[in-house]
Formats: structure tokens, C-alpha cells, sequence
């Protein structure tokens, strides 16, 4: 039962990192034009249309599939290849899909699911390892994505205040 708890605990949070993260992505793109969304400032950055691109792919990788079980028809080259155009709500409303898709996966997962192992991307992992992974890889694209539109549109993205309290008002006890 103290497997099925901290099982429940993890995904839950995971879920709402997911969330939290998706939040600053959608804020983002929403400020971007079309033309922005495709930008390379060089050929070795990608653009912030590709990460959209390829952060629906690694959703579907480690959790659709990985975890759960589904089919994978992924191309990850074509993802960071791609050079649009595509408008934000065209990349985002798959993005948001397997969003919704993963945290339903996320939400049926007990203890011995997050302790076994299983193989992702060519990789041996746990439960717990793919959960982390999936929540510090979106981090990790989510603080690009922040970034670059600073650069393009000059617009503060805090989310806190000068005191560090959360502007979003989202809960004061959640970092």
C-alpha cells in the first residue's frame, strides 16, 4: 500500500510540473508570431517550433509508449529537421493532446509500475527514472522556449514576484 501511495504521490506531481511547464510554453508561443516561432538565431539552435515538435515526441516516447504501452510512431530527426511553418495552434493543440493523453497514463500508474523496469529509447529504466526524465527533459526545453521569446519580444515571464511569492497565485506553497 506504501508503494501505491508514494506511486500516487510522484505522479501527481509529475502531472502538475507537466502542467505548470505546458502553462509557460502556451504563454510563450502565444506571444511569438509565426515568423518567430521558426527563428534559428544559427543553424546549431532550434527553433522554438522544433522544440514544440520534438518535446509532443518525447511525451509519446517515455510515456505513451514507454510506460503505457501504446504504439510508437515517432521520426525525432524530422523533429529538430523541420523548418515550418506551422502556427502555434497547430503545434501546440498536439502538444496539449498528449499532454492530456500522458496524464491519464501518469494517473493509472501503482507502485510496482513506477519500481519495474522497461525499455525506452534504447534504454533500461524504471518507472521512477522515466517519470523524472519526462518532467526534467520538459523543464529543461520549457527554460529555452522562456528564453528565446525574452529575446524576441523583450517581455518579463516571471512567475514571481520580488519577494519570490507566485504571481500566477497558483498555490503560495508550491514553488
Amino acid at each position: 500500500m506504501e508503494r501505491d501511495r508514494s506511486a500516487a504521490l510522484l505522479t501527481a506531481w509529475a502531472a502538475e510540473k507537466l502542467m505548470d511547464h505546458f502553462a509557460q510554453v502556451l504563454r510563450c508561443v502565444e506571444l511569438l508570431s509565426e515568423a518567430q516561432l521558426w527563428f534559428r538565431p544559427n543553424e546549431s539552435s532550434n527553433a522554438v517550433g522544433n522544440l514544440l515538435l520534438h518535446l509532443n515526441g518525447n511525451l509519446h516516447q517515455w510515456i505513451l509508449a514507454g510506460l503505457g504501452g501504446r504504439a510508437l510512431d515517432r521520426n525525432r530527426p524530422a523533429e529538430f529537421a523541420s523548418r515550418g511553418p506551422i502556427a502555434g495552434r497547430d503545434l501546440i493543440a498536439p502538444l496539449e493532446r498528449t499532454i492530456g493523453e500522458a496524464l491519464e497514463v501518469l494517473g493509472g500508474m501503482v507502485g510496482e509500475d513506477v519500481t519495474r523496469e522497461y525499455d525506452i529509447q534504447g534504454y533500461r529504466s524504471t518507472g521512477v527514472a522515466a517519470i523524472a526524465h519526462v518532467v526534467e527533459h520538459f523543464a529543461f526545453h520549457t527554460g529555452q522556449i522562456i528564453t528565446t521569446t525574452k529575446w524576441l519580444v523583450n517581455v518579463d515571464l516571471s512567475l514571481y514576484d520580488a519577494e519570490g511569492h507566485r504571481l500566477d497565485r497558483r498555490r503560495e506553497s508550491a514553488p
